[in-house]
C-alpha cells in the first residue's frame, strides 16, 4: 500500500445534515434549528446591515420556537476582532453558532463553532462564494490563506433574501464556480505527479457545479441569473471539498491567484470575481477552452479584465509571479512553468486580461 492511500485510510468526511433551500421561508430558521439540535439558546454572527435586514424576521421565529438568542456583530476577518467575537460568544453558553450573511459572518461563526467545539449552521444572504457549505475558513493575516474547520451542521437559505443582494454578488458565486474547471484539472496533475490523492466523486461533483454554470449561460444572459441554480451549485462545491477532505476540487492555480491579489491589492473586487479573471489565464496555461469562460463570465455579468474591479496591469502580473509561493506544497500547473513578469505578461495580454 502506497503512503497516499495509507493516508487516505482515515478520512473523515463532515458533510451538512440539513440543507432547507427555500423562497421566503426566513420565518421558519427557527423551526429549521429546533429540527437539528433543539437548541435552548443560540449565538447569531452578522454584519450591521444583514442585522437592519433580517433582524426582527430571525427573531420572531426564534422566539415562536422559544430560542434564546445573542447578537454579534462582525466587522472583519482580521484575528483580533475574530479573538473578540469569540471570547464573547464562549460567554454565551449557547448550544449552537449561526453566521448570518455574506462571506465574512459564516467564515467567523464557522472558525469560532470549531474553536469552540459547538455546531453551527449557516444562513448565506448572498451566494458571492462556495463557503455557505464548506469547512474552509479564509482568514486575513500577511500570507492570506484557508484553514480547515468545521463544515456546517446546517445551512439554511431564503432565496428571496439572495436575490435582493447587489447582482454583482450572484455573479462572483458564478465565477467561484466556473474556479472548479481549473482546480479539478490542477487536482489531477498532482495526482499525476506527486501521487497525491485524487477523489474522483468529489471531483466530478465540484465538475457538474462548474457546468451547470456554463451550459446555462446563455441563457442567464437573456433572463437573468437564476439565483437557485447558482446556491445548489454553490452548496455542491462546499459538499466536493467536505468528500475530499481538502478544498483541492474548488480550489487550484486561480485561487492562489486571487489569494496573490488579496496580499497585493487588498479589499480590490470580490474573491469569485478574482478567480473568474484567474480562470481565464489559468485556463490558457492547462491548454483548456479560455475563450468559453470568458463568454461563460460576460454571460452571467462577471468581469473578465483586471480594470473592470479595479486591478492594474501590474498587480495582475505580480499575483501570477507569486501565486505558487503562498502554498507551495499545493501542486498546481504554476509549477510547472517557471512564471516570470514576461511570461505573466504575455499571458494576461494573450487573453485580454490586461
Amino acid at each position: 500500500m502506497t503512503k497516499n492511500q495509507d493516508r487516505m485510510k482515515s478520512h473523515t468526511m463532515e458533510l451538512p445534515r440539513l440543507i432547507e433551500i427555500g423562497e421566503k421561508n426566513i420565518g421558519d430558521f427557527g423551526k429549521f434549528l429546533n429540527s437539528l439540535n433543539k437548541p435552548k439558546k443560540v449565538s447569531l454572527i452578522s454584519g450591521t446591515n444583514v442585522q437592519k435586514v433580517l433582524r426582527k424576521k430571525i427573531e420572531k421565529s426564534l422566539k415562536l420556537k422559544k430560542i434564546k438568542f445573542v447578537w454579534h456583530t462582525s466587522i472583519d476577518n482580521q484575528l483580533r476582532s475574530l479573538n473578540q467575537i469569540q471570547k464573547n460568544v464562549k460567554k454565551d453558553n449557547s448550544d449552537l453558532i449561526a453566521g448570518i450573511g455574506g462571506g465574512r459572518s459564516v467564515d467567523t461563526a464557522k472558525l469560532i463553532s470549531y474553536n469552540l467545539g459547538k455546531p453551527f449552521v449557516s444562513l448565506p444572504t448572498a451566494a458571492s462564494h462556495d463557503g455557505m457549505a464548506s469547512p474552509f475558513v479564509s482568514v486575513k493575516s500577511d500570507k492570506p490563506h484557508s484553514i480547515v474547520a468545521t463544515a456546517p451542521m446546517g445551512v439554511f437559505v431564503d432565496i428571496d433574501v439572495i436575490k435582493k443582494a447587489p447582482a454583482k454578488l450572484l455573479a462572483s458565486g458564478c465565477g467561484d464556480l466556473i474556479a472548479n474547471i481549473i482546480a479539478v484539472k490542477d487536482w489531477q496533475l498532482g495526482h499525476k505527479k506527486k501521487n497525491e490523492y485524487y477523489g474522483r466523486y468529489a471531483a466530478d461533483l465540484a465538475m457538474m457545479s462548474a457546468e451547470i454554470v456554463m451550459e446555462n449561460s446563455s441563457e442567464f444572459a437573456r433572463k437573468g441569473l437564476d439565483a437557485r441554480v447558482i446556491v445548489e451549485g454553490l452548496i455542491s462545491a462546499g459538499v466536493a471539498s467536505c468528500i475530499a477532505g481538502s478544498s483541492r476540487p474548488c480550489s487550484g492555480a486561480e485561487h492562489l491567484f486571487s489569494h496573490a491579489l488579496d496580499k497585493i491589492a487588498p479589499g480590490i473586487g470580490l474573491h469569485g470575481e478574482k478567480c473568474g479573471i484567474g480562470s481565464i489565464m489559468i485556463a490558457k496555461l492547462q491548454g483548456q477552452n479560455w475563450k468559453k469562460i470568458i463568454k461563460t463570465l460576460k454571460d452571467v455579468g462577471a468581469p473578465t479584465a483586471a480594470k473592470q474591479i479595479g486591478l492594474t496591469d501590474d498587480q495582475i502580473i505580480n499575483a501570477l509571479v507569486i501565486a505558487q509561493d503562498l502554498r507551495p506544497e499545493r501542486y498546481t500547473i504554476l509549477k510547472e512553468i517557471e512564471m516570470t513578469e514576461r511570461k505573466a505578461k504575455s499571458l494576461a495580454k494573450s487573453t485580454k486580461v490586461i
